[in-house]
């Protein structure tokens, strides 16, 4: 009798040991399949000077980036490892998956730009600099800047320290579009102090959780670009 029962309560503990070892069955969803994107880019889509909100952006947009590093327009070695296996259909529900996203934006981040710095920004986001033959930023990105669907990103909401090296990568060939690269054209027309001033005067707007990208412009685009659908441009 002591012999048996010392074999029950072993015998007892196999069944829920059974249930432990059994992994558990996870919904197949977008969802759970997107977390290795949100790893980086943020729980709460915050972004930072490494990682941008991806969040709310046009659909058509973040399938162009993804294809982007794919194809070996974009340089990040991560992003491309991520995305080279996979097959065109999957990348666009990525990107749908994300443009219906719209979490709440941080406040700005204290700013060391002066007020002369953040004054010339203004004035190149709504009238760029015809001298230059740099375009108003919201003739392509839109009256709010939060973007224009299909394919235009907002910038309102990106830290400053991302937007600077987004310029830097544009100039240094480091981040390409589908020709004719028109950020890379605009990038490489300003100065220095214009892209201190532009990226000041972006990081310094609170941005609005409820805005989303405008439908369309409400005048062609100054600039042929390569990465939105059927591109016409003024004379």
């Amino acid at each position: 009798m002591r012999i048996f029962s010392g074999i029950v309560p072993f015998a007892a503990l196999l069944v829920p040991l059974a249930a432990i070892a059994a992994p558990a069955s996870l919904p197949d969803t977008i969802e759970k399949r997107a977390a290795a994107c949100v790893a980086c880019h943020k729980a709460n889509e915050q972004g930072d000077a490494f990682f941008p909100r991806i969040a709310g952006k046009p659909a058509t947009y973040l399938y162009n980036q993804l294809l982007n590093f794919k194809e070996g327009r974009r340089q990040y070695p991560m992003m491309t490892y991520m995305v080279q296996q996979l097959p065109d259909a999957y990348l666009r529900e990525i990107a749908q998956y994300f443009s219906a996203q719209h979490a709440p934006y941080p406040p700005p981040a204290p700013t060391n730009a002066t007020a002369q710095m953040i004054e010339r920004g203004r004035v190149l986001v709504h009238q760029g600099d015809p001298e230059r033959k740099v375009p108003a930023c919201v003739a392509c990105h839109g009256d709010t800047m939060t973007g224009v669907a299909p394919a235009i990103p907002g910038l309102i909401g990106l830290p400053r320290d991302y937007l600077n090296a987004q310029f830097g990568a544009w100039r240094n060939q480091k981040r390409k579009a589908h020709a004719p690269d028109c950020m890379g054209q605009v990038a490489n027309r300003l100065s220095d102090a214009d892209v201190a001033a532009v990226t000041g005067w972006l990081a310094a707007q609170p941005a609005d959780s409820n805005a989303r990208p405008a439908t369309s412009l409400p005048k062609p685009m100054p600039m042929e670009c390569g990465g939105v659908p059927s591109t016409k441009t003024e004379p």
